[in-house]
């Protein structure tokens, strides 16, 4: 099973060059992969606003900074850009990367920053699809000529081409999302809070992606699983999430570590991102210890 690292974002007030070395670390402790986040900005009543370094430019960056590691979007929200900017995006990343990226995709929840940024927030599934449609063609076939209700791309060509075997991964347990997605995917994710942080409920999610790929002629283990899990180790006082209208799951503790992330493979689970409490280097290399990675 690999092991990624999700790296900071509105946790706390983290600048490229700490955001480098936590990645860098990452990839010298042994773990797989790295993971931006993909949001703009968040406004609740609690926390107030606060928001992330752009993912796209951060993950060229680090596509520079690193040198083995896999990397991506954990997931892209599609809303953002057109989806021949995402493809075109996508390429370029994986271009600077030397073939390392693993290009997440999702609909978009938080309507903050919809509304902030003027991105409609309305008909996001539908939306997707058609974006999913587009980006996905591109990267496989490398042109595509749509219409869509939302999106339109006339005699549109990705150049230079994009590496065709680029892994696409959807972020969603919607049961819509995984019947549009389920028959070109190459990985599936499920985030922490919506299983409960640990490997038994995953299984009823599991069953809706089998289910969804009965329903469109897919092998289920052609997709690879993967699972955003929450740990907090010694210094770790409580995550401070995007926004507190969605709680936090029960975290795993460091010293549970080995024993629950076996359960995960045992699961069935083959890539796991790990959200850290506190994120810094200093906690990257404690995690690396209790696996046995440093």
């Amino acid at each position: 099973m690999k092991i990624g690292i999700q790296l900071p974002e509105v946790e706390r007030d983290v600048g490229w060059l700490e955001f480098r070395d936590i990645a860098v670390t990452a990839e010298k402790c042994g773990f797989d992969s790295v993971w931006v986040g993909d949001h703009l900005i968040f406004r609740d009543d609690v926390t107030g606003t606060r928001g992330p370094w752009e993912a796209w430019s951060m993950l060229a960056a680090l596509a520079e900074a690193t040198e083995r590691v896999e990397m991506g979007p954990l997931v892209a929200a599609t809303s953002f850009h057109s989806p021949a900017m995402i493809a075109k995006k996508a390429s370029t990343v994986d271009e600077i990367s030397g073939g390392r990226l693993i290009l997440g995709l999702g609909a978009g929840w938080n309507q903050a920053e919809y509304n902030a940024f003027g991105f409609p927030y309305d008909n996001r599934v539908s939306r997707f699809e058609e974006a999913f449609t587009v980006i996905r063609t591109l990267i496989r076939d490398g042109s595509i000529d749509f219409e869509g209700r939302f999106y339109t791309h006339r005699e549109m060509e990705l150049l230079p081409r994009a590496r065709s075997d680029m892994k696409l991964m959807v972020g969603s347990n919607g049961p819509r999302m995984l019947r549009i997605t389920a028959p070109h995917i190459d990985m599936w994710n499920s985030w922490h809070v919506w299983f409960g942080n640990r490997a038994e409920g995953l299984r009823p999610l599991v069953s809706e992606l089998e289910a969804a790929c009965a329903e469109v002629g897919r092998d289920p283990s052609e997709i690879e699983k993967t699972a955003a899990v929450y740990v907090q180790l010694s210094r770790g006082e409580g995550r401070v999430a995007g926004s507190e209208d969605r709680p936090e799951a029960e975290p795993i503790v460091g010293e549970e570590v080995p024993e629950r992330f076996a359960e995960f493979e045992r699961a069935g689970i083959r890539h796991v991102q790990v959200v850290l409490d506190p994120i810094d280097v200093a906690a990257v290399e404690e995690l690396a210890r209790f696996l046995g990675r440093v």
